[in-house]
């Protein structure tokens, strides 16, 4: 784990805190696989968000409901806590040209200065120090696996809201569209910085939200920068060794109070996300409010405040399977997706939800 700003000794203190040691876990890769055929992968939103499929799995009952994700409030009881992630992503990819006319793809990463940003191209023979996006010019330098680009014509913040395309996952064979850029966004999106979006929250709709706090339950944010980490697959063969990528997150003042008061209540804490569940954890371990995380959570992880995930259905050996299998065990979650495959669930970032209720 990094958590910046924290002293080693300190480090070595959380890490010898975060696993369960005794706990006989299986930590080959291979054995967080299953068969996904392109099928079940969703192309495209739902129209109606809210119509999503819901697979609700209630661990201390081992009890299995299928229903909408517009019916979630039922799961709910007052005094519990929502927590969201109210991260925006922004419209990251660019089609450009090389100055021969060869096409190429920009992912914009991270932002160094007002012009100038850290950078993936995809293309063939990348090797132009100039590329041309609309009017817009670029001079590119390549660092390593990535580019540092400068705009000589203008700001980024202009290309981008002219030129920008949602950063769709790779498995969605598709070029983005203009839908994209409202389905590929929660309704509560505050806090520019990803490139990626906090899937699960893609169900709620305002009017929904409204209806789970008529139902007595208080909804808090966190805020964690989704990267291009959320996207790599485990490569390593045990998944130990595996290291995720930093991200920034905040817990705001009012959120740690709202989680202060339902574990004095002895209340649940729902999480929407494994990004948000990556943030709680991070704050829960160290105690640190704001920072850069990599935080990886796997099988015989201790969650101190995350009671029930809201979840999509995700990639196989990815860590965010990983994450959810460490939450309600690996054999139960991976029975639980050939389940929602033989009820015809869609899967991945467009797709279906799931409902992991561990506290009654």
């Amino acid at each position: 784990m990094v958590y910046k700003g924290q002293k080693n000794q300190e480090k070595e203190e959380v890490l010898g805190q975060v696993y369960n040691k005794e706990e006989k876990i299986d930590f080959s890769i291979d054995s967080y696989d299953y068969h996904l055929t392109p099928d079940f992968i969703a192309h495209y939103p739902l129209l109606k968000r809210d119509e999503a499929k819901l697979l609700v799995y209630n661990s201390v009952r081992d009890k299995i409901e299928h229903t909408k994700f517009k019916f979630i409030k039922k799961y709910f009881k007052r005094g519990d806590l929502l927590i969201l992630n109210n991260t925006k992503v922004i419209p990251a990819k660019i089609f450009a040209k090389k100055e021969s006319g060869g096409k190429v793809e920009i992912l914009f990463l991270e932002k160094i200065d007002k012009n100038k940003y850290k950078e993936l191209i995809t293309g063939k023979n990348v090797k132009e120090k100039k590329i041309y996006a609309g009017d817009y010019i670029l001079k590119c330098y390549k660092e390593k696996d990535f580019y540092l680009c400068e705009i000589e014509n203008g700001e980024c913040r202009s290309l981008i809201k002219e030129e920008g395309f949602m950063p769709l996952p790779p498995y969605i064979k598709r070029k983005p569209e203009e839908i994209d850029k409202i389905y590929y966004q929660s309704v509560f999106a505050k806090k520019e910085g990803s490139i990626a979006a906090p899937t699960a929250s893609l169900h709620f709709t305002k009017n929904l939200l409204e209806e789970i706090k008529e139902e007595g339950v208080r909804i808090a944010y966190i805020n964690l920068k989704i990267g291009k980490g959320t996207f790599a697959l485990v490569k390593e063969k045990d998944i130990r060794r595996w290291k995720m990528e930093e991200e920034y997150y905040e817990i705001p003042e009012k959120t740690i109070f709202e989680i202060e008061r339902i574990r004095k209540e002895n209340g649940r804490i729902f999480v929407c996300g494994t990004t948000s569940v990556r943030a709680l954890e991070s704050y829960g371990l160290t105690k640190i409010k704001k920072g850069f995380t990599n935080l990886f959570i796997y099988p015989g992880f201790k969650f101190i405040f995350t009671d029930c995930i809201i979840t999509n259905f995700h990639f196989p050996k990815s860590t965010n399977l990983i994450l959810i299998c460490a939450f309600a065990g690996r054999e139960k979650v991976l029975n639980l997706y050939e389940i929602a495959k033989r009820e015809n669930y869609r899967f991945l970032s467009y797709g279906d939800a799931m409902l992991i209720i561990k506290k009654d």
